[in-house]
C-alpha cells in the first residue's frame, strides 16, 4: 500500500526548478482560504505591485498565470497573435523553436532568425528580417536561453520591434532576479517569467506583463482568443483593478502565498544587489570550473551568470556522472537539450541556490566524480580558485 511521500534534501543546481527557501515552503503552508475571500484579493494586489517591481514596469496588466512559464508563453501568443499575422521569431536554441511552434497553432506566420546555439541573438538579423518582411507585427525572442546559457540584448531588439512597428514577446523565464529586466525602459509589450527559476518559488506560476500597446491590441480582437483559460480579457476581471472581481478560475492559493514570499525576500534583498550576488557566484564557479581543466560552452560575452553551460570533457559519460551527483551527493545539474545534448552541463545558481556554500559544494562533488570516472582533470585546483574569486 502507498505510504505519504518524504523526498531527499537535495541541491539543485540545474536548470530549474532551483532550492526553495524555509521562507517560501513556510508561506505555502499557512492555511488555506478562499480565492474571492476579501483578504485573498488584498495579497493579490499585493503579488501584483511586487510583480511589477521585479518586472521594473507600471503597466496595470501585470499578473502571475497560474500555470508554469509555458502557460505565461501561450498566453502571450494566443492573446496578441492571429491567424495571418507574420512574426519575426528569433531562435538561438530550443525555446525559441516552441515561441514557433505557439506562433504556427495561433495561425500565424513565423519568420525565423537563427543564430548558432549558444550565442546571442543578432540584431543586425533581426533588423533584416523586418526590412524583408515590413508586415510583420511581433518580434519574439528569449532573453535568456535555459537550453544554452546565453544572454541576448534584449533593449536593442524591444528598439527595433518599437522602430518597425511591432509588438516585442519576451520570455524572461530564466533572467526575471537573475540579470537585469527592465520591462518599461525596454518597452517591452508582452513578457513572461516563471517562479521555479532565479524567484526559489516553487513551479506552477508564470508572472506576465503586459504593455498598455498589448492591451491594446487584445481589446482590439475580432475573434476569440483560441484558449478560454488564457484569455487576458477575461483573467483580468479577475485580476482587474477596482471593484467586484469576477470568478474566472480557482487560483492556487498557497502557490500564491508561496509567491508572495518569495517576492518580498526579493524585494528585501533588491534587484541590483540580487544581481550581483548572481554574478558574484557565477564567476567564482567559472574560476574553479576553469581551473579544473573544464571550459565554459559560451563565450563570456553572451553567458548567463545564473545558468552556467560546461562542456563535457571527452571520454566522460554524461549520464553516469550526473547520476553519481544524485545519488552520491544529492546534487542535481542539468543535461543538455536538443542539439547540446551529450555535450554540455548545465550547472544552475538561481535565486536561494546561488551562494557561496553551493559554489563550493557542486565543484568538490563534480571533482571526486570526475576522477572516479578517470577524467583528465586539475585535481586539487578548483576550490582554491573559487575561494579566490570569492574572496575567501
Amino acid at each position: 500500500m502507498p505510504s505519504s511521500f518524504y523526498p531527499p534534501l537535495r541541491t539543485l543546481m540545474g536548470p530549474g526548478p532551483s532550492d526553495v527557501s524555509a521562507r517560501v515552503l513556510g508561506a505555502l503552508s499557512r492555511p488555506t482560504i478562499g480565492h474571492l475571500d476579501p483578504l485573498f484579493l488584498q495579497l493579490m494586489d499585493e503579488i501584483k505591485a511586487l510583480l511589477q517591481y521585479a518586472f521594473q514596469t507600471k503597466n496595470p496588466l501585470t499578473l502571475p498565470i497560474s500555470a508554469p512559464g509555458s502557460a505565461g508563453m501561450e498566453a502571450c501568443f494566443a492573446n496578441l497573435v492571429s491567424p495571418g499575422d507574420t512574426v519575426i521569431v528569433c531562435q538561438n536554441g530550443v525555446f525559441g523553436g516552441r515561441m514557433k511552434e505557439n506562433v504556427e497553432r495561433c495561425g500565424g506566420t513565423a519568420v525565423m532568425v537563427q543564430d548558432e546555439w549558444g550565442r546571442s541573438v543578432d540584431p543586425a538579423k533581426v533588423e533584416s528580417a523586418f526590412i524583408a518582411h515590413p508586415e510583420a507585427s511581433i518580434l519574439a525572442f528569449v532573453h535568456a536561453e535555459t537550453s544554452t546559457g546565453a544572454s541576448s540584448d534584449a533593449a536593442a531588439l524591444c528598439e527595433l520591434a518599437t522602430r518597425h512597428g511591432a509588438l516585442s514577446i519576451v520570455d524572461t523565464v530564466t533572467s526575471l532576479a537573475g540579470i537585469e529586466v527592465a520591462v518599461d525602459r525596454w518597452q517591452a509589450d508582452a513578457v513572461y517569467s516563471g517562479t521555479q527559476k532565479c524567484l526559489s518559488c516553487v513551479p506552477g506560476i508564470s508572472p506576465v506583463t503586459f504593455s498598455e500597446r498589448a492591451v491594446a491590441r487584445i481589446n482590439q480582437r475580432t475573434h476569440k482568443v483560441q484558449s478560454w483559460f488564457l484569455d487576458m480579457q477575461l483573467v483580468m476581471e479577475y485580476w482587474g483593478g477596482d471593484g467586484k472581481r469576477a470568478y474566472h478560475h480557482t487560483a492556487p492559493v498557497n502557490d500564491l502565498y508561496a509567491l508572495h514570499e518569495a517576492l518580498l525576500i526579493l524585494q528585501e534583498e533588491g534587484l541590483e544587489a540580487s544581481h550581483a550576488r548572481h554574478l558574484h557566484n557565477h564567476q567564482a564557479l567559472v574560476a574553479g570550473l576553469e581551473a579544473m581543466g573544464l571550459a565554459m560552452a559560451v563565450d563570456a560575452a553572451h553567458r548567463l551568470p545564473q545558468l552556467n553551460s560546461v562542456t563535457i570533457p571527452q571520454g566522460v559519460d554524461d549520464a553516469a556522472l550526473r547520476s553519481a551527483l544524485l545519488n552520491e551527493f544529492d546534487l542535481e545539474i542539468g543535461a543538455g537539450l536538443g542539439a547540446l545534448a551529450g555535450k554540455t552541463w548545465r550547472i544552475g545558481l538561481m535565486g536561494f541556490a546561488s551562494n557561496e556554500r553551493n559554489v563550493l559544494y557542486c565543484l568538490q562533488a563534480l571533482e571526486a566524480v570526475l576522477q572516479s570516472q578517470g577524467a583528465p582533470i586539475c585535481a586539487g585546483q578548483a576550490l582554491p580558485a573559487a575561494r579566490a574569486a570569492l574572496g575567501q
